[in-house]
């Protein structure tokens, strides 16, 4: 894949950490989501962290391209953006649709000939492996669709304020909830790097019991954080949120002696 073609997945260059990070972290935004949802994670990354948000089509510098329904198709492309980056360690963190879209990413790289990811950080969904008894949002009318995300607080009161933008993004929202609703595991093994599960205490979306059964998916090490705020905890206290992933991922390299420690 040509730099061009892979910078529009992973834009915006070196992240706060540049060439010299430790290990870099590739992050999965919610249904709709880009870059711009982790921009204040690359500011405040903690030394030795380079924050790489990846952006999909139909968001953002891609809005003019045609978003995936399926995570089958969005997976060979995704992962053949990603491959020339995986030149450290790296590890993966994903909130709500991005849990699922992290989660393949890793297992498919785990399951390669190279190192597998350091560490899969999911946030604020279920185990792939269970069934819903909530409602499907990708076939409501727009004006039931449009309530139910502003419901879930993730859409800025502008954008919702805006219809020519609604407009804009309605398609790539739907597209998202569809590759969300759709989605089944694909065949393959449990992953072997450590788990670590995140969701905020009020969270409509998620249960501690949902959360928790992400232990089933990895042979490693299994941590589960319950921090305070709803579905998108994150974007209220982010601080919280990078400090807890630096716990995580700091954990996880110092127990290998072979890889790069992060600062204190």
């Amino acid at each position: 894949m040509n730099s061009a073609v892979a910078s529009a997945w992973l834009p915006g260059g070196a992240g706060a950490a540049g060439e010299g990070a430790a290990v870099r972290l590739f992050c999965f935004a919610h249904a709709g989501g880009g870059a711009s949802a982790y921009r204040p994670w690359r500011a405040a990354a903690p030394p030795g962290v380079e924050v790489r948000p990846v952006v999909l089509p139909g968001r953002e510098s891609r809005v003019r391209e045609l978003p995936f329904r399926r995570v089958e198709q969005l997976l060979d492309p995704l992962c053949e953006a990603l491959e020339p980056f995986l030149d450290r360690p790296y590890a993966f963190f994903g909130h709500s649709l991005g849990s699922l879209l992290a989660y393949e990413v890793a297992r498919r790289f785990s399951a390669g000939p190279g190192r597998g990811p350091e560490l899969l950080v999911v946030s604020g969904r279920r185990a792939p492996r269970l069934p819903t008894d909530r409602r499907l949002f990708s076939t409501l009318p727009d004006a039931e669709f449009l309530a139910a995300m502003a419901g879930l607080g993730g859409t800025p009161p502008e954008v919702l304020g805006e219809p020519q933008l609604l407009n804009l993004m309605l398609p790539t929202l739907r597209a998202d909830f569809e590759l969300n609703e759709t989605y089944r595991p694909l065949a393959g093994p449990r992953l072997r790097c450590p788990i670590a599960a995140y969701m905020g205490a009020d969270d409509p979306e998620v249960s501690a019991p949902e959360l928790l059964a992400w232990s089933g998916e990895t042979t490693g090490e299994f941590t589960m954080r319950v921090l305070s705020g709803g579905h998108f905890y994150l974007k209220d206290e982010p601080d919280d949120v990078l400090g807890a992933v630096r716990q995580d991922l700091a954990r996880v390299l110092d127990r290998d002696h072979t890889q790069p420690r992060l600062a204190a």
